[in-house]
């Protein structure tokens, strides 16, 4: 008993050690500090998204070994790799409430198969609002959405502990119908058990029914918690219980299985209407090298603002009431030549990860050259990195609109602001 007490301990601190250093990197890379170990690339709605917008194989390995580990040992995902999880886990450590008491509640089936199906229809508009990772990343960037959203699952973690993640999250749900058939589970020994409900008092996610000696897998987010306090050594994560509910395909399941096909069809058609109308609406804007055009980067970007909070030069500016998504704000700086940091931090394929090469020659702008107010000092000539001004003696600078890619150098150079930087309807490789 002795040992397996100390393995279920080492199993536990292993869990919290690798939680605590994915915290540390989060809390780098949303300071601009720090983001050479990616772990922003491995999260699930990001991968997700990547997978539909920018095709890769590295993108199809995450994703797989995501879903690999969920059906191998259920939902360590939610409980090491998910920013908000851990902050959840920080705070129940803080608050020390008492034991969550929750059920497993059908409608966040529904809300995630709307949510899903909206984004393979072509838009994240309504699952960046709820989707995890996008939620800590606009808080710890100091987003009004973010803190809000945050303030409010603060109060779900003091009521009711990580309610979030067991009947509200659409990360957590996906994860959790995978979790429940995982090949290891947390499971109760019978024999041993001796029904104290210490246990259940401390499971975060009230995944534990110490009445019925039951453990839900599905909403369990593995932290492992209950191998530890468990003083009779009667709970383990092992096999899954041989005793299984035979499938049956009941009139009622049929009906349910249906629905819920039929709203997820709903939901696709759903988001291509819906990518259509958010589009319509778009001003025209600049964007980071790699996100395409105004139109669609709305639809892809889930404002998890890590290019804004990377930028060396910090022109990259969060949702405002002008554009809905991340975009470019020349007011104060321009857009490095030989940085393409934005690009190497999305996750999701909103910014395609384009080589500096290849950024060093997107056009994302137009330099325009007011002569009315140009006073000849050829600065812009001279700062130019593309070499697209030019000026003949005693003439006003000229830009060769095939050269310039509109990266506001020439702009901030300007002493008496004669330069202006146009949107372009839609990006391309010179």
């Amino acid at each position: 008993m002795k040992t397996k007490s100390n393995k279920n301990r080492y199993f536990y601190w292993l869990r919290v050690t690798l939680s605590v250093f994915v915290a540390v990197l989060a809390v780098l890379a949303f300071g601009g500090y720090f983001y050479e170990l990616k772990i922003f690339d491995g999260q699930f709605a990001a991968l997700v998204q990547r997978l539909l917008v920018d095709w890769s194989w590295v993108a199809i390995a995450l994703l797989s070994s995501v879903v690999v580990v969920t059906l191998l040992a259920g939902r360590f995902y939610c409980s090491v790799v998910c920013p908000l999880g851990i902050l959840q886990e920080f705070l129940m450590s803080i608050f020390r409430r008492k034991k969550a008491t929750m059920k497993n509640r059908p409608c966040k089936y529904w809300l995630a198969i709307v949510l899903w199906g909206l984004l393979v229809g072509g838009t994240v508009v309504l699952l960046r609002l709820f989707e995890p990772y996008t939620i800590f990343g606009s808080a710890l960037s100091g987003s009004i959405f973010g803190l809000i959203v945050v303030a409010l699952i603060m109060v779900l973690v003091w009521f009711k502990g990580r309610y979030f993640c067991a009947n509200i999250c659409p990360v957590g749900t996906a994860l959790g119908c995978l979790s429940k058939h995982s090949l290891k589970q947390i499971n109760i020994n019978d024999d041993t058990c001796v029904a104290c409900g210490l246990c259940a008092a401390n499971c975060p996610s009230g995944s534990i029914d110490i009445k019925n000696k039951k453990v839900d897998n599905e909403t369990c987010v593995k932290c492992l918690k209950c191998l530890t306090i468990c003083k009779q050594n009667s709970i383990y994560l092992g096999s899954k219980a041989k005793k299984q509910v035979p499938f049956s395909l009941s009139r009622r399941n049929f009906i349910t299985a249906s629905a819920m096909v039929a709203v997820f069809a709903a939901a696709v058609k759903s988001g291509g209407i819906l990518a259509k109308n958010f589009a319509e609406r778009v001003k025209k804007v600049i964007l980071p090298a790699g996100a395409g055009n105004p139109q669609d980067f709305t639809n892809r970007c889930l404002n998890c603002n890590l290019c804004v909070q990377n930028c060396p030069m910090k022109i990259i500016k969060k949702a405002d009431d002008i554009y809905s998504a991340v975009h470019i704000d020349y007011k104060n700086g321009f857009c490095d030549y030989e940085c393409h940091k934005c690009s190497q931090v999305c996750p999701s394929g909103a910014i395609k990860k384009i080589s500096l090469s290849e950024k060093q020659n997107t056009k994302i702008a137009q330099a325009v050259i007011y002569d009315e107010v140009c006073v000849k000092c050829g600065l812009c000539v001279m700062k130019c990195p593309k070499q697209a001004i030019t000026k003949a003696d005693g003439d006003f600078p000229k830009v060769n609109f095939d050269e310039c890619i509109g990266c506001g150098v020439c702009k901030q150079a300007c002493p008496v602001k004669a330069i202006a930087i146009e949107p372009v309807e839609e990006q391309k490789l010179l």
